[in-house]
């Protein structure tokens, strides 16, 4: 599996956390003010220099529980408070997005396009805030350097990652099954139209070499499509034209999206909870967490009464159903690890990590309640 996979994973899901979360705070008529709070602390916790230093270090990509933790943290970075069934809710949105964009990517170095759409959004929302600007255009010099010199098979494995991970994963969203490119089962329909992978000709031909390389026969057949060549490549510099539209914001206040969990997925969690087995990378998904966690420096609101909650559904009576018929298997507790610079805490933190993983004298409690917490980390 890549190493390269998480900043890219990452990015691309916290520009679709935006998105939504743009459209449900214009939705409930949030004020123009407290609305752009929320978008400048989430932004300015995404891009904080710590928490990127951290994400973009070559590692592999861990459970989805870890990074579920990390965007419920980071979800309440600011005065808004989304409830469990909310916060389920964004998160299923946000996964199946990026997931269709990544299978309809022409060639795997596009997702990289996809990934500066994103970006480009994000800078827009923070436009008229130079700090918070500033950090946006460091981690473009940073996305820049890390992936344009890779090759096309690094970029292959990039999305093959990308794909395992998100392969159990068959969320309904209304918009795609509006749009018939997702069918009732939750899965995606790929079209057999529009442009071909840059640098590549429209598939009606076969050409037939000698071993010198002399072209001996021509050969048409139907390609069964509706296919045309890509008329240019898209800008992988800070500024530019990414002609690519996967990854550009297709939400509105007049399109407002449902999902609905497929009995595919529900099985699929049942029989992953009844096939239970111990995960060797626990210490390093608890490693990975006080990292990134010990990055996020999320400030609590100073006046509580300030803060305001964000429904993703149409009505309250509808979240709270959704909270009540939600599998068990699939409510994600959020795992609170202190993110604060505080050496004590971080040593602490490590000292409890590496209790969990001692095999020696432990009395039966303690070693219960370590199972507990990696279960839950891990998805036992």
């Amino acid at each position: 599996m890549s190493s390269r996979t998480l900043p890219l994973l990452f990015i691309n899901l916290g520009g679709e956390m935006l998105y939504i979360l743009d459209q449900r705070l214009r939705a409930q008529n949030i004020p123009a003010d407290k609305a752009k709070k929320v978008m400048n602390d989430i932004i300015t916790t995404m891009f904080n220099k710590k928490f990127l230093e951290e994400l973009f270090k070559p590692q592999e990509l861990y459970s989805k529980k870890a990074l579920r933790t990390v965007f419920d943290r980071l979800a309440h970075a600011s005065i808004m408070r989304l409830n469990q069934a909310s916060m389920d809710k964004l998160y299923d949105l946000m996964t199946m997005a990026f997931k269709y964009q990544v299978l309809l990517c022409p060639r795997p170095k596009d997702i990289l396009l996809v990934s500066f759409n994103h970006m480009d959004a994000i800078k827009d929302f923070v436009k008229d805030t130079p700090t918070i600007l500033s950090q946006v255009d460091e981690t473009y010099r940073q996305l820049i350097e890390m992936y344009t010199p890779l090759s096309h098979g690094e970029f292959q494995l990039i999305r093959q990652t990308l794909l395992i991970f998100f392969q159990d994963m068959h969320i309904r969203v209304s918009i795609f099954l509006k749009d018939k490119v997702q069918n009732s089962n939750g899965r995606f329909v790929l079209p057999t139209s529009g442009p071909v992978p840059h640098g590549t000709q429209v598939p009606s031909l076969i050409r037939i070499f000698s071993c010198t390389g002399e072209e001996l026969s021509r050969q048409q057949f139907n390609n069964g499509g509706n296919y045309n060549a890509a008329l240019r490549e898209g800008s992988f510099e800070i500024f530019g034209d990414r002609v690519t539209k996967l990854g550009t914001n297709m939400y509105s206040v007049s399109r407002p999206v449902e999902t609905h969990m497929s009995g595919t997925s529900k099985s699929s969690a049942q029989h992953t909870k009844v096939n239970a087995a111990p995960n060797p990378l626990a210490k390093e998904e608890l490693n990975l967490l006080a990292r990134l966690m010990g990055g996020l420096e999320v400030q609590k609101p100073g006046n509580t009464d300030s803060g305001f909650r964000v429904n993703l559904f149409a009505t309250d009576e509808e979240e709270e159903e959704a909270l009540i018929s939600r599998p068990d298997e699939l409510s994600y507790g959020v795992i609170n690890i202190q993110a604060t610079k505080d050496l004590q805490a971080n040593a602490e933190l490590a000292k409890i990590m590496g209790e969990f993983t001692e095999s020696g004298d432990q009395s039966p409690g303690a070693s219960s309640k370590g199972d507990d917490l990696l279960a839950m980390m891990d998805g036992l």
